[in-house]
């Protein structure tokens, strides 16, 4: 009957002991909303731009803007009428390499890949360019 439950408590510890720390000894978070990450689902992007070939803006949901930015040009993307957003973690967004863009190119469809993810305040929106809204 003790072994059971000693097998049990040797598997809580081993696993607390393989959790992630800060340097203060706790435990690390690592859930998107504790670390200040605010993810999306691709499904629910409904309009972007691109002031530059390393920039996107998303629009996602009615009142929601996320910047991008990519790891290196992604030629003509802001000239594009559509582009897809491919998470390569399931169905969200959470941080730049869990996307990656799909648009037209200038020998075809092109692929770049996103170094950062981060959702605009309401004040960093409505700074934005008429011109670089989604």
């Amino acid at each position: 009957m003790r072994t059971p439950v000693f097998a049990l408590a040797l598997a809580a510890m081993t696993a607390a002991a393989c959790a992630p720390m800060t340097g203060s000894g706790q435990l690390a978070a690592s859930d998107a909303a504790t670390e200040g990450r605010e993810c999306f689902f691709t499904r629910n992007v409904n309009g972007f731009s691109a002031p530059d070939d390393e920039t996107l803006y998303l629009r996602v949901g009615v009142n929601d803007v996320y910047q991008m930015q990519m790891f290196s040009p992604c030629p003509d993307m802001d000239w594009a009428q559509k582009l897809a957003v491919v998470s390569r973690s399931g169905s969200s967004v959470c941080r730049g390499m869990d996307a990656t863009i799909v648009a037209p190119g200038p020998f075809g469809q092109q692929s770049c890949m996103v170094r950062s993810v981060r959702k605009l305040t309401d004040i960093e929106t409505a700074a934005l360019p008429p011109g670089d809204r989604p």
